[in-house]
């Protein structure tokens, strides 16, 4: 997981959090939130992934 607010690219595609996801079984895959996500629903979505089986 990488919180991006000084990546000027990151900026101009609208990205402050991104997750990259690389399961022991599967595809990896990643996830981005824009500056207007709140912390809690990323904090929120992180904890589900990990509490989710396979994780």
């Amino acid at each position: 997981m990488g919180w991006l607010p000084e990546d000027p690219a990151a900026w101009k595609r609208d990205i402050v959090w991104h997750v990259r996801v690389q399961p022991a079984d599967g595809a990896p895959w990643v996830q981005e939130f824009g500056p207007y996500t709140p912390s809690e629903a990323v904090a929120g979505f992180i904890a589900a992934l990990i509490a989710s089986p396979g994780s």
